[in-house]
């Protein structure tokens, strides 16, 4: 049968699905390779195939002989060829199996190509716009220039007194006081060693006309059992009677008098909070009315550590001031 004939098993070639054109009559020229050794029964000179001679009765197909010789081109699955080089379609592969890409050795070795060249977006200041930037840049300038200047006036002010101090005073006193008042001693050569307690006692004038006096209200224990083993105590409770007892001292000589115009207000304040204690206490009992006050202090010096050698007096010194007239403004709601 003829290798060219439509009805061959022949492969297709490149020039059609029928093969090569027909051959015309007489002697052909062999095709690239060796020379056909072979001839057609009919006696016509056949090309031998491309790369393989025609040894058979059958001259080899362009691409090689029915055997699945390859010299240059590819079987294709409907039974034609491709040139070599060119993508086929692509198999599937199975789960792991690397499948080469077109142009790819399947033996070489595998390449990763980047696809994603997108920049990262930016976060954090260098996401904000030009002006927010200036805006925020400028607040922490603000915040720094204010703590650095907050820390000089904290300093300044528990230094001991020096040029600065003599100089700019008010200013400093200014920015400390009242919220960022510093009385701790820092620099204090011989801190506080000694125990001050503010006790009161009242007179009272019963629901049936008579007059008591009541016993020692240790106002500044009451203060430190409130304290103990309080996580979070108030700042009443740690400040109130201790400030206002250092300053009617602060205002007032040795005898109880006033020493400047503060003075009576010291007094005042000290009366009021002895008066809204008591009656926190229940110190009238029923029916009775708290007509005057007096206020003392228990000073006791601080026992020296076992090592030491010093040795103080434990004893308690009682400062004691004059009786005060209790008014209505001193009572709970007077002041209104």
């Amino acid at each position: 049968m003829d290798a060219y004939d439509t009805g061959s098993h022949a492969r297709h070639g490149l020039d059609g699905p029928g093969g090569a054109p027909e051959p015309a009559d007489g002697p052909q020229p062999t095709g690239r390779g060796e020379p056909d050794s072979g001839a057609e029964p009919d006696g016509g000179a056949q090309p031998a195939g491309r790369g393989e001679s025609g040894s058979g009765s059958e001259p080899a197909g362009r691409g090689g002989s029915d055997s699945g010789s390859d010299s240059g081109s590819e079987p294709t699955p409907d039974g034609g060829e491709r040139p070599a080089g060119l993508p086929g379609p692509r198999s599937e592969a199975s789960p792991g199996e690397h499948v080469p890409a077109a142009g790819e050795d399947a033996d070489g070795p595998l390449s990763v190509v980047v696809t994603d060249t997108s920049a990262e977006p930016r976060a954090g200041v260098a996401a904000l716009s030009f002006r927010y930037r200036i805006a925020a840049a400028v607040a922490v300038a603000v915040v720094a220039v204010t703590v650095f200047v907050h820390i000089g006036m904290v300093f300044l002010h528990v230094a001991p007194s020096n040029t600065l101090t003599k100089e700019h005073g008010k200013a400093i006193d200014d920015w400390i006081y009242p919220e960022f008042e510093q009385n701790w001693k820092l620099f204090a050569p011989n801190p506080l060693q000694q125990n001050i307690a503010v006790q009161v006692r009242a007179e009272v004038k019963t629901a049936d006309g008579g007059v008591r006096t009541t016993g020692w209200y240790d106002l500044s224990a009451e203060d430190g059992r409130a304290i103990d083993a309080n996580p979070v105590p108030s700042h009443t409770q740690q400040n109130e009677l201790r400030r206002a007892w250092d300053f009617f001292v602060a205002t007032h000589d040795a005898s109880n008098r006033a020493t400047g115009t503060r003075g009576s207000l010291a007094e005042t304040y000290m009366r009021r909070i002895v008066v809204l204690r008591l009656a926190r206490d229940a110190a009238a009992g029923k029916g009775g009315t708290i007509t005057q006050v007096q206020v003392r202090s228990s000073t006791t010096n601080v026992p020296p550590p076992p090592w030491s050698t010093e040795r103080v007096s434990i004893q308690p010194m009682y400062r004691m001031l004059p009786w005060w007239p209790v008014t209505a403004a001193d009572t709970a709601g007077g002041a209104e």
